[in-house]
């Protein structure tokens, strides 16, 4: 095992289990429940939600998307594809970090909408989170929009 200076070996013992999106959840339009999860910089929270609007699914992101978290939002993405909802906005305005993990997740989101003749849209007016998907070059994969009514119109050829 490699040491790095001040690592104290607490990410290796992230407790708890990760929960399942479909075992006794909220329904649909509602907001699941923040799960606080212990890693190596404290708590990490993250808050799902999702919601139908002019037949275009919303899915609400709050918290931070990172290795920890990012395997709930993955099991919605799929949950929601798998139930033929392959037209999705996804609004990370409340998101405070974002690392590769996540990235990955959204990615995979895209591909599993896309033979369904889906598409996946962002909802970011973040500096900081913009700038990771513009360093990828992943503004060039998914349509980021500055709200969720923009990226509606957007896709219904409105402007």
């Amino acid at each position: 095992m490699i040491s790095y200076k001040g690592d104290n070996g607490v990410w290796l013992n992230v407790a708890g289990s990760m929960p399942r999106l479909c075992d006794a959840g909220p329904s649909a339009g509602t907001d699941a429940a923040m799960t606080p999860r212990t890693a190596a910089g404290g708590l990490v929270d993250l808050k799902l939600g999702h919601y139908s609007k002019d037949g275009i699914e919303v899915v609400t992101v709050e918290g931070e998307i990172d290795i920890y978290t990012a395997p709930r939002l993955r099991e919605l993405l799929i949950e929601l594809a798998g139930k033929g909802r392959c037209q999705l906005i996804v609004d990370l305005d409340r998101v405070g970090f974002l690392d590769s993990t996540g990235l990955g997740v959204l990615v995979g989101g895209l591909k599993r909408v896309r033979p369904h003749d889906g598409w996946l849209d962002l909802v970011c007016t973040q500096d900081r989170i913009l700038k990771i998907f513009r360093i990828t070059g992943l503004t060039k994969v998914f349509g980021i929009y500055q709200s969720v009514d923009q990226a509606i119109a957007a896709s219904k050829g409105e402007q």
